[in-house]
């Protein structure tokens, strides 16, 4: 015999489709339940997922639990922890049954949880969710972490220290050192030049010119560079402005030793290789022993076979090139060389 499908049509309130929440409870109360039927509840939120609760009486009590098919769901279904309870309310007793628990189980679709229940409740009854943790799988892959681990609030946090320590940069609040550019002064602060970069903390942690005149001179960069270079700093981030810096941002991180924006010019400039700008970057894959741009070069010029493409550029390139890098290309020749044979 099938089972009968509940509906609003059918009779019944809207209220009993209606499924009460907190931020980490549900509880659906069922007023009546004949033999034979199905029930599926609305949807109700928790966490960042809309939940469903299904219950279905014939041989057995079925209660299943899954969340509502959505693209969330799909590229970040959750990963549940909780107790679920059905609580009778049928004279004399008050009747309560718990699930043994269930613990970082991923829901995906509604056979993901299925409680079979061999007991049947006469009456009103509830069913009782308490949502013990729910994780996903960040976008960068690695563990399961909570939702609830206030990582939003991590989150926040960075975003207003990096807001703030833009505009003590652009409104000029505090500052107290002055950067001399090839063609301007920027105004600056030297406990955050000091934390990025350990030449700028040697500068003004010891008795040098730097320290006594309040300024840095830095005459080998324009103004704007200078600009760029010191929004990175204050996670003042623009895009366009980094590509058009590249290399001059390259020279300073090498100059002043700031690691990691290094190794982001580094990787930038590896992504855009061409037949215009190959050897102004094999040049500078040399001078500051970048391996993966050099290595980029090379296999662009010799493996792809684009030095016929620049050999005039190419033929003036090697008159200046330092000796050292002469031999690595024409050694990278003739292995592409040994290759063809």
């Amino acid at each position: 015999m099938a089972a009968v499908v509940a509906t609003a049509s059918s009779g019944m309130s809207e209220s009993a489709f209606r499924v009460e929440t907190t931020p980490r409870l549900a509880q659906w109360r069922i007023e009546t339940l004949s033999s034979f039927s199905y029930r599926k509840s609305d949807p109700f939120k928790i966490g960042l997922w809309n939940w469903y609760l299904t219950v279905e009486r014939n041989k057995q009590l079925f209660v299943k639990l899954y969340p509502e098919p959505s693209s969330l769901t799909k590229e970040h279904p959750p990963i549940a922890s909780f107790i679920i309870k059905l609580v009778s309310f049928a004279a004399p007793n008050l009747k309560t049954l718990v699930h043994p628990g269930v613990c970082d189980k991923q829901l995906k679709n509604s056979d993901d949880f299925i409680w079979a229940i061999d007991i049947f409740f006469t009456g009103k009854f509830i069913i009782d969710v308490e949502f013990l943790d729910l994780k996903i799988v960040p976008q960068s892959g690695g563990e399961p972490s909570s939702i609830w681990s206030g990582s939003h609030i991590e989150k926040n946090s960075l975003s207003t220290a990096l807001t703030s320590l833009s505009r003590m940069l652009t409104d000029g609040i505090h500052t107290d050192i002055t950067i001399n550019t090839s063609n301007g002064s920027i105004a600056a602060h030297r406990a955050i030049l000091a934390t990025r970069s350990p030449v700028f903390q040697s500068m003004f942690s010891h008795s040098l010119k730097e320290k006594q005149l309040s300024a840095v001179n830095i005459s080998d960069m324009s103004f704007d560079a200078c600009q760029v270079l010191l929004n990175y700093i204050y996670g003042n981030f623009n895009a366009e402005e980094f590509l058009a810096h590249r290399l001059a941002l390259l020279t300073a991180s090498d100059k002043y030793d700031i690691a990691d924006l290094k190794e982001v010019c580094h990787e930038s400039l590896l992504e855009d290789i061409d037949a215009k700008n190959v050897l102004e970057r094999l040049h500078v894959a040399h001078l500051y022993k970048l391996r993966g741009l050099k290595a980029g070069c090379l296999k662009y010029l010799v493996n792809l076979g684009k030095i016929n493409e620049v050999r005039e550029e190419f033929s003036e390139f090697l008159q200046d090139a330092d000796r050292e890098l002469i031999i690595e290309i024409f050694q990278e020749i003739l292995t592409s060389w040994k290759g063809f044979q």
